[in-house]
């Protein structure tokens, strides 16, 4: 029976940025909800340029941060020249993405 190995090199001891090096290209999925609705598909059908869909978040109450489909943190909205950015104001912690897993 013949045995397949295969070396591999682990980050060298240092400081907790070399340790990590190695998985900083890995990509992930960022997304940023601001709210949820559930419709019927003849309310889909009906929907037209201008119509307004109500969400089930109040104006002002901080938006959900999920990074691969994990809830992660909350932020608000901000403008970022000319674009739409999210500034982070609560990281969600361990025990409550435990919660949310249950």
């Amino acid at each position: 029976m013949s045995e397949i190995s295969e070396v591999v090199e682990l980050p060298e001891a240092g400081n907790g940025a070399n340790k990590l090096e190695f998985i900083f290209d890995i990509p992930l999925q960022l997304t940023v909800e601001l709210g949820r609705s559930k419709l019927l598909v003849k309310e889909i059908l009906q929907l037209g340029q201008g119509a307004v869909v109500e969400l089930n978040r109040l104006a002002g109450e901080p938006l959900d941060v999920f990074v691969n489909s994990k809830l992660v943190a909350r932020g608000e909205a901000v403008v970022v020249n000319e674009k739409l950015g999210i500034r982070i104001v609560d990281i969600v912690s361990s025990k409550e993405r435990m919660e949310k897993m249950l």
